[in-house]
């Protein structure tokens, strides 16, 4: 079994503010929606807000857009382009994906490339409200043990050191640069 991070490892970007700035471009009005976000951001760097708390101000301007579903499907129609070319030339039907960003977004990907296993931050769609931790540092650790048990990973992928509790499980870890893949120890 492998794991992937998947912003900036095996997606070329950070599919949580690309899909943000194809919102705001397909409905400009939207940025309004976007200030607290802003201002959360603030809070989140001078260490006043936790980063779950930033993101579900962030979130709020999905209330803001009809048929939240549809728009997700219609950015992946223009962002599949994104999936980076090494992961689909090594990619195998026991895929795990485990990713801090909203499962909301990255499950209809994870349908079309034929990903069974993600793991990813539960936000409800129309609110940006958490529905659990976000799914970050230990706690991929603990939701992929939570799933999986004890099964081995024999390699795992992150462009984030960050990943460093998921690097530590896994037979092998890789860091990915671009598409440079680093073994993790170097």
């Amino acid at each position: 079994m492998y794991a992937y991070d998947f912003d900036k490892t095996i997606y070329d970007g950070d599919s949580t503010a690309d899909f943000i700035t194809w919102c705001v471009r397909k409905k400009p009005s939207l940025a309004f929606r976007l200030i607290p976000g802003g201002v959360s951001f603030g809070g989140y760097l001078l260490k006043q807000w936790e980063k779950t708390r930033f993101k579900e101000k962030l979130y709020q301007f999905l209330a803001g857009i009809p048929a939240v579903e549809a728009w997700v499907e219609e950015f992946w129609d223009s962002h599949q382009e994104n999936i980076k070319s090494w992961y689909l030339a090594q990619q195998k039907e026991d895929d795990v994906i485990i990713s801090a960003s909203p499962e909301f977004l990255l499950r209809p990907i994870c349908e079309r490339l034929g990903i069974r296993h993600l793991l990813a931050s539960k936000v409800d769609i129309h609110t940006g409200m958490y529905l659990g931790i976000n799914c970050h540092g230990e706690e991929k650790v603990r939701r992929f043990r939570q799933v999986f048990g004890d099964a081995a990973i024999e390699a795992f992928y992150s462009d984030s050191f960050s990943d460093a509790p998921m690097a530590n499980i896994a037979q092998s870890a890789f860091l990915v640069d671009g598409d440079a893949l680093i073994p993790w120890e170097d």
